[in-house]
């Protein structure tokens, strides 16, 4: 049968071609503006959970492997990160390398076991991971308990950029978010990550073509868990503090939602998703334990009523690519 073809329908191509570039665009104008008209601590540390849910997003929307244990990586490499800076005294610089690399460490170990099961047995692997992890950090001694890491210093960035100044640590932050944006989108659109979402849309079609699937899921794991320690020892440095609720259960909820609100596998979406969890946090401070059920609500509604989340129905809606 011949296809029929709209004359005046845009090529999908197109489309894709200026929208993602223009939204980019207006992503780095926002966030130049952001520290005129809000708080730029909150919008640090939103900016951190922001690359945390766009590594996290790597993993769950582009290979489809659902991990409920990503706070493994991201509190992790925040306490390590904070220690190196506190106790070793080692600059910015080195101490964000030093919580990246425990949480690349953490991420090819903890990977090498859970990829060799699928769907929830993956998820309950990576759980029971974390948790393990969670309790060795209550009960070391250099995590600080209960107390955590505190007072971390921000020192030198080089050896002669003082992040003291806050305005001098957010434009630190932002460099390092869109670094490792452009990253993650990178390897979305390169050859690697096309096979990462043939095997997200059928594995043994992957295999049969002589994919090693294993292997590319394990290194998938690897760099989302590396990018969730870039996030974690960054806001480590960033709030001067590093506490067992960066390695804690909620945590791996709360990234979760953050990705399915804002639109699980699209680019942006947990850019849009981890501003709005934290906006919300801050606005419902006041009432306490309440904001969890908050959250709880909010997390039924988007899975009943928009699944594609906050950017993926604007971009359905708009018929283009974000």
């Amino acid at each position: 049968m011949e296809r029929v073809v709209d004359p005046q329908a845009k090529p999908a191509g197109s489309m894709r071609g200026w929208s993602e570039p223009l939204a980019f665009g207006v992503m780095v104008v926002t966030l130049a503006a952001a520290p005129f008209f809000a708080y730029p601590l909150f919008v640090m540390q939103a900016l951190c959970f922001a690359l945390f849910a766009c590594a996290f997003n790597l993993l769950i929307g582009y290979v489809g492997l659902l991990s409920f244990g990503h706070a493994l990586y991201f509190g992790w490499a925040s306490y390590l990160s904070a220690h190196a800076a506190k106790v070793w005294g080692l600059p910015p610089e080195l101490a964000i390398i030093t919580g990246t690399a425990t949480a690349a460490a953490l991420g090819l170990i903890a990977g090498s076991l859970a990829i060799r099961r699928q769907g929830i047995y993956f998820a309950m692997i990576t759980l029971a991971l974390a948790q393990m992890m969670y309790f060795f950090a209550l009960q070391a001694k250099f995590t600080g308990g209960e107390d955590g890491i505190q007072a971390v210093p921000r020192g030198k960035l080089f050896g002669f950029i003082d992040l003291a100044n806050d305005m001098t640590m957010y434009a630190v932050v932002v460099i390092i978010f869109l670094a490792g944006f452009l990253f993650i989108h990178r390897i979305i659109h390169s050859p690697f990550g096309e096979v990462l979402k043939a095997i997200r849309e059928n594995e043994p079609r992957a295999i049969s073509l002589g994919y090693k699937t294993e292997r590319y899921k394990l290194v998938a794991f690897v760099l989302s868990a590396t990018l969730a320690g870039v996030a974690g020892s960054t806001k480590a440095i960033v709030l001067q503090i590093a506490s067992l609720t960066d390695v804690n259960w909620p945590m791996s909820g709360e990234v979760v939602l953050m990705t399915l609100l804002g639109g699980l596998g699209t680019i942006f979406g947990p850019v849009v998703g981890a501003f709005v969890i934290l906006a919300m946090q801050y606005k419902l401070a006041p009432l306490g334990e309440w904001v969890l059920v908050i959250q709880g609500v909010i997390f039924v509604a988007c899975v009943l009523l928009f699944r594609r989340g906050i950017v993926g129905e604007i971009a359905h809606l708009l018929r283009i690519k974000l």
